[in-house]
């Protein structure tokens, strides 16, 4: 595929300065961008090297001007190179088409252009939408429902009755709809509580590889418009994700948690159950959240603070050894004023 840079920049909306009608058939990192290749240069470390490479055109902020280049000036420019390397490098398409292996249940539909792979069970009831695409070996249990362009990945299973909204993307070997983690003790036994209840992911998510998502113990756990998770993400049983929010790797959510819109959860962070996670709330990795958090609060920590009070701990905290030290000291010229001795 080939591309002016006139055309591409119609495509983003964006601005051009310099020759628009150079060709460019691919994007590239900023080291490696050769002459027929467009590349990013979004932030000051990069606009200061500008001169030194060989792209074909460059990405740059709106802002930014220089003479001699040709340069594709955009608002947002990290956006606009995602939204032009994927027009360069497109998702995979399989054949459009039931493969021969795949085992169907009874009543099962799919919509027009909908290509399902080898080796993948279609349980009974289930309706899957337009142009979606079913790699091989996925398990999609009875009764569920699959909106229009989705793409689920090799090994993904999405379980009984849940239900998937439009352009919806799973990653390899995540489990959609697994039971909760609730078992009632007796004595020296526990007996295993039945989550009768769904997991709903509405539309414009992607959810990484080996997430599990689990099934609510009534209801449902709900995972909002345009929700972002990840690989190795868990969500706990009847657990709602506001629109938009982002969840980084190993991410843990406790049961009954609700979280709000733009909430951004770091790597590794923890979260307890039944509390609730105010809209546009930022949380530092590896924080461990116990109690409701505000609105628009960043925090880091275990247990959780502002993050800048966080930082100011993390600063002493090497210090400690010596601080004790000190203070031990201190204690006992106090103690030897106190006792009328010399201090």
């Amino acid at each position: 595929m080939e591309k002016t840079l006139a055309e591409l920049a119609e495509w983003v909306g964006g601005r051009i300065s310099g020759d628009g009608r150079q060709v460019i058939s691919d994007a590239a990192p900023f080291e490696d961008a050769g002459p027929k290749t467009i590349t990013l240069a979004r932030s000051a470390k990069y606009l200061r090297r500008i001169d030194h490479i060989h792209a074909g055109a460059i990405i740059v902020p709106d802002e930014f001007e220089q003479a001699g280049l040709n340069l594709l000036h955009a608002s947002n420019p990290y956006a606009v190179f995602a939204r032009i390397l994927a027009l360069f490098h497109p998702a995979e398409q399989l054949p459009k088409g039931i493969h021969p292996s795949v085992v169907v249940g009874e009543d099962a539909e799919w919509g027009a252009h909908a290509a399902i792979g080898p080796m993948t069970v279609v349980g009974n009831h289930v309706r899957i939408g337009k142009r979606a695409t079913i790699y091989p070996g996925v398990v999609i249990g009875d009764n569920v429902t699959i909106g229009n362009d989705v793409r689920l990945y090799p090994h993904v299973a999405v379980l009984e009755r849940c239900r998937l909204g439009h352009r919806v993307t799973i990653q390899a070997g995540s489990v959609i709809g697994s039971d909760g983690f609730g078992f009632a003790p007796d004595g020296d036994i526990y007996h295993k509580i039945p989550h009768t209840g769904i997991v709903q992911i509405d539309d414009d998510v992607e959810i990484g590889a080996a997430n599990t998502i689990d099934r609510g113990t009534f209801g449902m756990t709900h995972i909002k418009n345009g929700v972002k998770t990840d690989n190795l993400v868990h969500i706990a049983h009847n657990v709602t994700v506001g629109e938009n929010t982002v969840l980084v790797a190993q991410v843990g959510i406790s049961g009954s948690t609700t979280i709000g819109r733009h909430v951004v959860l770091a790597g590794q962070v923890g979260v307890a159950g039944h509390i609730h996670i105010g809209d546009h709330v930022m949380v530092g990795g590896q924080s461990g959240i116990s109690g409701d958090v505000p609105a628009s609060q960043i925090i880091s920590g275990s247990p959780t603070m502002p993050h800048k009070t966080w930082l100011r701990v993390q600063r002493i905290i090497p210090r400690l050894p010596d601080l004790r030290k000190k203070i031990s000291a201190l204690e006992k010229r106090l103690q030897n004023l106190e006792s009328g001795g010399k201090g």
